[in-house]
């Protein structure tokens, strides 16, 4: 099992100016104590049951194109970027940009959309139906693939176009960056994965998980996918604490909701936790700390990644 970190928000402290040298250094400790996965949320505005909406909130690719001069071995990416947020086109560039900065560490993270407040403010189009989302996100992803490898990209979709697009350099990776299609809708969103993804990100218990992965599995026999060639991560919002006792001290003072939409668990838990997505097929366990608790990234450092050491 390898260990990655999410940065779901920016609350750091007071002084706004600190936001990005807070996040830096979070991504440099991560890197030097053997997580392999770094990622952030691209959104605009907080979403609800991580923050408030109006609390200071950073611009994803902005960021991993910063992360990506300033760090070394760690894998990034963006949990996920929504087919909507920017024309797929530009999409690719920025991509190709992050790449080639970061010397071919990028994990393209994409997915078909939700949170419809943020579309509302940002005067972009919301479509209803999921159906609708998930076939531009697929079909997004099939026009990005086709600018990352021909020398003129000429691509007619229902959605999106581009005639003799030039897109250069190409990605350093070869064929293309990795794509992580986020979500696990299965009737729709896991077939996509199957046809066009290469990773996919995973929320839920660790019978949820090894459930979903037995649906990829099925849509990767029905596309003549091997499934092997998938990877497959979750992610978890984590508080971990030494003890019962500890942990009720932590749940007061960072007011964790009840319930809680992750795992508020000692290190011996979590070590149970993490083994159960082990056996669920989970190859990559991606945490986000609650409220970017630093004692609970500590102890999953020092007590849990250790038992799971190849």
């Amino acid at each position: 099992m390898r260990f990655g970190i999410h940065n779901p928000s920016w609350l750091f402290g007071s002084d706004p100016s600190q936001i990005f040298d807070e996040v830096k250094r979070k991504a440099q400790w991560a890197e030097q104590h053997g997580y392999t996965w770094f990622s952030v949320m691209d959104h605009l505005i907080q979403i609800p049951g991580v923050g408030v909406a109006d609390e200071p909130f950073m611009e994803g690719w902005t960021v991993l194109a910063a992360l990506a001069a300033v760090t070394e071995k760690i894998r990034l990416a963006t949990l996920v970027t929504s087919v909507a947020y920017r024309n797929p086109a530009l999409l690719a560039k920025m991509a190709v940009n992050v790449d080639v900065i970061s010397h071919g560490r990028l994990t393209f993270g994409f997915g078909a959309g939700w949170h419809q407040p943020e579309y509302q403010q940002y005067n972009w189009v919301f479509p209803e139906q999921p159906a609708v989302r998930i076939r531009q996100m697929e079909e997004a992803i099939r026009l990005i693939k086709t600018m990352w490898s021909e020398p003129r990209a000429t691509f007619h979709g229902k959605y999106f176009h581009v005639e003799n697009a030039i897109l250069e350099p190409k990605p350093v990776q070869k064929p293309h960056p990795p794509i992580m299609i986020g979500g696990s809708g299965e009737q729709l969103t896991l077939r996509a994965l199957a046809r066009v993804g290469d990773a996919c990100n995973l929320f839920g218990d660790p019978d949820m998980v090894k459930h979903k992965l037995a649906v990829l599995r099925q849509h990767c026999e029905a596309e003549g996918r091997d499934h092997n060639s998938i990877e497959r991560t979750n992610l978890t919002g984590l508080v971990l604490a030494r003890n019962d006792a500890e942990l009720k001290v932590k749940r007061e003072q960072l007011s964790i909701p009840d319930p809680f939409r992750g795992a508020a668990v000692t290190v011996s838990q979590a070590i149970d936790l993490v083994g159960r997505f082990q056996d669920a097929g989970s190859q990559l366990f991606i945490c986000s700390f609650y409220k970017n608790d630093r004692d609970s990234m500590e102890l999953l450092t020092s007590e849990v990644m250790p038992k799971f050491a190849a």
